[in-house]
């Protein structure tokens, strides 16, 4: 894994007047791992805690990380990149996400703040009580949090890194293709795969 020397010397842009604001636009990468990583080993030690077993925790794991993968899309495709019509709306969609495309290199404005990720982790964690209920709750929300910990993580190092990984150089050029060459298409960045099932995957080497 190399450093990316033109996006490392990169600076970040002022969003906010507010000094509050910008604060707390700011979010260094290193923030989602502090925050989730707990957050995935007390869900899982809950899980087994309430005597679930090994199996089922990784089953009921492996259901939140596709839960993960789907919000992750759709919340790209359809709250990210939609098209509002209204001042308001444009602006609101430019605080969520227009930012990062248009400066792609900002390093403090690539991983969820946690104002976002925390709130829309105990949406989910309430969600996944009603459906799944109080033993099996634990484990899904643990494979939820750790597909957002991966998107972040992913998100963040290929913008910022080359690697030798052949899985890794693929996402950095399918999702830098995304900001660089047909922004419509491309709209998963930790896998491809909804892109794909979704048909909004490149459907010749032009896209």
């Amino acid at each position: 894994m190399r450093p990316i020397k033109a996006a490392l010397e990169s600076t970040t842009e002022r969003m906010f007047t507010h000094e509050l604001f910008e604060f707390f636009s700011k979010t260094p990468f290193w923030v989602p791992p502090l925050l989730f990583l707990p957050i995935i080993g007390i869900a899982l030690g809950w899980s087994m805690a309430l005597g679930v077993s090994s199996l089922t925790t990784i089953l009921l794991m492996g259901l939140g990380v596709v839960i993960w993968t789907l919000l992750e899309y759709w919340l790209h495709r359809l709250v990210f990149h939609y098209k509002a019509k209204t001042a308001f709306g444009r602006k609101f969609i430019w605080y969520a996400h227009g930012v990062h495309h248009d400066w792609p290199n900002d390093k403090l404005r690539l991983v969820f703040p946690p104002a976002v990720s925390l709130p829309l982790a105990a949406l989910f964690y309430g969600i996944f009580t009603l459906v799944f209920g109080l033993e099996l709750r634990w484990a899904v929300f643990a494979g939820l949090c750790a597909g957002y910990l991966a998107y972040d993580m992913i998100h963040y190092f290929t913008h910022f890194y080359s690697f030798d990984s052949s899985i890794m150089k693929f996402l950095r050029s399918y999702h830098m293709a995304h900001h660089f060459t047909h922004e419509p298409l491309r709209y998963g960045v930790s896998n491809p795969l909804w892109d794909y099932v979704f048909g909004t995957a490149p459907r010749s080497g032009t896209e």
